[in-house]
């Protein structure tokens, strides 16, 4: 177990407590609600009720008072406070857009709504039919001609000033969350706007949508470890994606020009604030290209999507003004080792060279890494968390870049980039290496380097290789990290604040059988 993992793990038991604690509480209110379930049944109304016609959302009769004032309205929601005071009361209904006051009177209602009304809770799901009025105080109110009960809530929500706040239980109780917090529900909303955004532009430049296996016979395209199921037809084992790649290029090989696919890829890998085993990518292909034009796509996706969503491409992530607007900053990866460290790279002639410096800066490295990786390990050691704003690093050394196209000219580094914002690498392409010779000669050192030890190593695809000795236009290549890309937009702390179910270790006792 890895150090983040272990960090999971010590974390979930520090709030098992805790959520053993809400549950003792919950216990005797709920018998208290199955009692008042017990009663809606004797008065011959279903708790659980069918169908509602609703004609409007909460925030739509805000927007549009003046057009409906005094008119008859239908909404439903749940009730997220009650305010009797006898013969009236007053209750906040939430939908999906937001709050609503609603003012009941018994005298306007039958005598079986007045009795469904005392058994009502809050956390209840209701349907109202009334007239939109505005109180003496001035705020927005629909007066209840008719109450449906259409769901009965048989767990207490969260104490209203307690609330849930709690990460730990937040993410193991999504639904919760979403109900008490509407800025968590404004996160998820938003992350569906930048997808559609990211859907919008490409579609708009000539990009189509595929799909493509999320079970490889081969996995590829990233280096990472895969999870590994099996299927029982076949009896045979199969991995989760580590990444679309491969797949989408052989699409290139078969004449799509311009692709692109949104979906999941699986990495067994540790959880932190940055990773999630599930997460979602972002990858595309341009036949005819190369690695500038992934790089055109990059700041020109995330710069649009921050515009059209948050209408600025200057946003505020934790605390720090971050400046999308294109174009952005670029370096070598040499050039930002030497300006962090003061190291120079440019100057390496040996790899005695190499790890002295990589000593000097505290990396590690193995004693089968070249010049290229101890570089990249001085990169992330020194230089990757200072790069705030959005900047571009390119000049990816030959060794740590398999599926890359060779420099012209030189030959030891590839056509690849990786965009960074606020320390985290957000994006990375390439020019598509479509030498079918060089490709096969690549795998066969990444499996050497497999045998040595470095289990992310990439697989031999022999299908690959064959696609390519088709012939594969020069293209290029991008993949963005969703999940990053929306914790940045989002102003989101952790990537588990941006996944609605990220994976949790299952609750002591609440294993699955």
């Amino acid at each position: 177990m890895d150090n983040a993992q272990n960090e999971q793990a010590n974390v979930q038991n520090d709030h098992s407590s805790e959520l053993e604690q809400l549950r003792e509480g919950e216990s005797e209110q709920m018998q208290i609600r199955r009692e008042k379930l017990q009663k809606i049944y004797d008065l011959g109304v279903t708790p659980f009720g069918q169908k509602f016609d609703w004609t409007h959302h909460n925030q739509q009769i805000i927007d549009e008072f003046a057009e409906l004032e005094e008119q008859e309205v239908a909404i439903a929601g749940r009730i997220m406070a009650i305010r009797d005071h006898g013969k009236t009361a007053f209750l906040n209904l939430r939908d999906f857009t937001g709050d609503i006051q609603v003012y009941l009177r018994q005298d306007e209602v039958s005598e079986l709504e007045c009795q469904l009304f005392q058994l009502l809770d809050i956390g209840d799901i209701v349907g109202i039919n009334g007239k939109v009025f505005k109180t003496h105080k001035g705020e927005i109110t629909v007066r209840v001609e008719k109450l449906t009960l259409l769901s009965k809530g048989l767990r207490p929500l969260p104490n209203k000033w307690q609330g849930l706040k709690d990460p730990e239980i937040r993410y193991r109780q999504r639904y919760v969350d979403l109900i008490m917090n509407p800025q968590v529900r404004d996160t998820f909303k938003k992350r569906s706007q930048i997808i559609n955004c990211i859907r919008e532009w490409l579609t708009d430049h000539g990009f189509m949508e595929v799909e493509t296996p999320m079970m490889q016979t081969i996995y590829g395209g990233a280096a990472a470890r895969p999870f590994i199921t099996h299927h029982n037809a076949h009896n045979m084992d199969v991995y989760m994606r580590i990444s679309p790649e491969l797949y989408l290029k052989r699409l290139v090989v078969g004449g799509f020009e311009r692709v692109f696919e949104i979906n999941r890829n699986f990495r067994n890998e540790g959880i932190d604030n940055r990773h999630n085993p599930e997460f979602t990518m972002l990858e595309t292909y341009q036949a005819y290209g190369n690695f500038e034009d992934a790089i055109y796509q990059t700041e020109q996706i995330v710069s649009y999507c921050a515009q059209k969503v948050l209408g600025t491409m200057k946003i505020n992530y934790q605390g720090t003004e971050i400046d999308l607007t294109p174009p952005w900053n670029r370096m070598t990866m040499p050039e930002a080792v030497k300006k962090f460290s003061g190291e120079d790279f440019d100057q390496v002639e040996t790899i005695e060279e190499a790890r002295a410096i990589a000593d000097r800066l505290g990396a590690e490295y193995t004693e089968h890494d070249g010049i290229g990786k101890i570089l990249n390990a001085c990169f992330e050691e020194v230089a990757e968390e200072k790069l705030i704003q959005p900047t571009f690093i390119f000049g990816h050394p030959l060794e740590i870049s398999p599926l890359a196209k060779q420099n012209k000219e030189n030959p030891s580094i590839t056509d690849r980039f990786e965009a960074f914002i606020f320390g985290r690498e957000l994006a990375n392409g390439y020019s598509e290496l479509n030498d079918p010779i060089d490709q096969r000669g690549r795998f066969e050192q990444q499996m050497r380097e497999f045998e040595l030890g470095d289990d992310e190593a990439h697989q031999m695809d022999e299908d690959f290789v064959a696609a390519l000795e088709y012939g594969l236009p020069p293209t290029g290549g991008l993949g963005i990290g969703i999940d990053r890309m929306i914790m940045f937009l989002t102003d989101a702390a952790s990537i588990r604040d941006v996944i609605l179910f990220p994976l949790m270790r299952p609750e002591e006792g609440r294993a699955a059988r």
